[in-house]
């Protein structure tokens, strides 16, 4: 029996990742990679290679308070030192519709 699929899109492109390890004061290790695509308008897909979550983020999901915390499973500490690092890697989103 053939398998058959009623897909919604289908889209294979290049994108680059940025592998990122760093240590905050709170001692809290993060291993991110970041991937940079032509989709999601312009957001990245950041992933915690720890925990293997992924979240798909701009400055609007940032500025979201308690965002990153709830999203990543970490205390308000931890989430103020990845959204830190994050204001300067993550860009604005732009739609185009």
């Amino acid at each position: 029996m053939a398998n058959e699929f009623d897909f919604l899109s289908d889209h294979t492109e290049d994108t680059s990742t940025r592998f990122v390890t760093f240590i905050g004061e709170s001692l809290h290790r993060f291993d991110l990679a970041i991937t940079t695509t032509s989709r999601f308008y312009g957001k990245k897909l950041v992933t915690d290679l720890q925990s293997g979550i992924t979240a798909i983020l701009g400055q609007d999901d940032l500025n979201e308070e308690g965002y990153l915390e709830d999203r990543y499973r970490l205390n308000e500490e931890e989430g103020e030192e990845l959204r830190s690092f994050l204001r300067h890697v993550v860009g604005d989103a732009h739609f185009t519709d």
